[in-house]
């Protein structure tokens, strides 16, 4: 994407994570400054490409599962990136036409193809809201939001591969704590998480130094500081776990590593 091609209001001297995943999934919507941004990161993580296909198929297997087994019509789902095949309404409305989604972003670039490409089965519906995980006020209280939703019945809240790009300055405990205080009982919360887990200090400090390099802040978390997020909430099996052991639908011997992917999930419902 040159620059004289660029959307207004986006800055495409700096990158942005939804930009720089679609570039790791193999997308064209993505600037300069995101692919060198994303190469930064790989020079420290190389199988970053496999770690965002394999959130990528746990989104859909969770979706599937939430839509089907648990019963959930509706989606709120924070930092939705760039639409491609597979998308939570897609997936949802495969299972339950009427399932209803909010779809919420803080990118431009996003928000063209959004409005352009997030359409909804006729009995279904879907909404998508410009913002910032870090307002999560806004976002609740966004027109748009209570006009698809009923906020009095369940909701499946998805923060997929987002709380990271959250550092403890922006009080991530904080913004999870108040979303999840505007769902109803029986609603059910899902996140991925990259982690730290797998990592020698060593390793560590040369992600670090790659990840501030990129432009992008990001944090990666460890096991308890992800279970952290949870305190309150009835985790479903297998609890905490990685992206690729949630419930897979492919052979053992034809998953990759965890290490490899090095992120977390759960899903957990709300009591």
């Amino acid at each position: 994407m040159e620059s004289e091609r660029v959307p207004p209001g986006i800055d495409p001297t700096k990158a942005h994570p939804s930009r720089r995943y679609n570039y790791w999934l193999g997308g064209k919507d993505n600037f300069a400054v995101d692919r060198e941004s994303a190469e930064m990161v790989a020079s420290a993580f190389p199988t970053v490409g496999l770690a965002a296909r394999e959130n990528r198929a746990f989104l859909k297997r969770v979706v599937g599962y939430l839509a089907g087994e648990a019963g959930i019509g509706q989606f709120l789902d924070i930092g939705t990136g760039l639409p491609s095949a597979g998308n939570v309404h897609e997936v949802a409305q495969a299972i339950e036409p009427t399932s209803r989604i909010v779809y919420v972003d803080n990118d431009q670039v996003v928000l063209v193809h959004a409005r352009a490409l997030l359409t909804s089965a006729p009995e279904g519906r879907t909404a998508y809201i410009e913002a910032d995980l870090r307002d999560p006020d806004r976002i609740l209280a966004d027109p748009d939001l209570r006009r698809t939703l009923d906020m009095t019945r369940p909701v499946a809240l998805m923060l997929v591969a987002t709380m990271h790009f959250i550092v403890d300055e922006d009080d991530p405990y904080g913004i999870f704590a108040r979303l999840v205080s505007a769902l109803p009982s029986g609603s059910h919360v899902v996140m991925t998480h990259a982690t730290s887990d797998h990592l020698t200090p060593e390793q560590y400090a040369v992600s670090e130094e790659a990840n501030k390099r990129s432009g992008v802040p990001f944090r990666l978390r460890g096991s308890d500081e992800f279970a952290r997020f949870f305190g309150g909430l009835e985790l479903l099996p297998p609890g905490i776990t990685s992206v690729v052991e949630w419930r897979p639908d492919v052979p053992e011997a034809d998953r990759p590593s965890i290490e490899d992917v090095s992120m977390l999930c759960a899903v957990a419902r709300v009591p």
